[in-house]
């Protein structure tokens, strides 16, 4: 064999083996793990009840602009939750959470009115409505409230002026 043949023949063996392990890398493993697969109270403590929690201390500080936020987050984060896990057991998650459309409603206008009074009757009753849901699905034992403390010590819920 000649030098150049054997130059040819390492190079050959080089891309080969080169795409080998580019095809290698790209393939899927052989036993993939299986996807996450977040449950109803995953998803409650993730995305609603930070956005609930958010709402009633915004409202506490009267800031209307946070909580006209807020308020559309927690419809979203609702609605993600609607989507993701649309029967929790034998209950319909779209038809519990329709317990929160009435006062969800009644949030957006003393937002609109910025009325500290009908927010904080309509937050009562959104409140309300979470633990009715809670007791419909057999979890009485989670109990949501009002909250009296922050577990959002970096964040401050009073009103900036621009």
């Amino acid at each position: 064999m000649t030098k150049s043949r054997f130059v040819a023949a390492m190079l050959a063996a080089a891309v080969v083996s080169a795409v080998a392990a580019v095809a290698l890398a790209q393939a899927p493993p052989a036993n993939p793990p299986p996807p996450l697969r977040l449950g109803l109270g995953d998803l409650m403590t993730m995305l609603v009840q930070p956005r609930h929690t958010k709402l009633g201390l915004g409202g506490q500080a009267r800031n209307w602009d946070y909580v006209a936020y807020e308020l559309h987050e927690l419809e979203e984060a609702f609605e993600r939750v609607e989507r993701a896990s649309p029967r929790y057991r034998t209950f319909s998650v779209t038809e519990m959470l329709g317990l929160t459309k009435e006062p969800m409603t009644a949030l957006e206008a003393a937002i609109k009115t910025r009325d500290g009074a009908r927010f904080d009757a309509a937050y009562q009753k959104l409140t309300e409505s979470c633990n009715a849901c809670h007791r419909g699905m057999d979890k009485a034992m989670v109990v949501i409230q009002f909250p009296k403390l922050s577990p959002f010590p970096d964040q401050n819920f009073t009103a900036q002026k621009p």
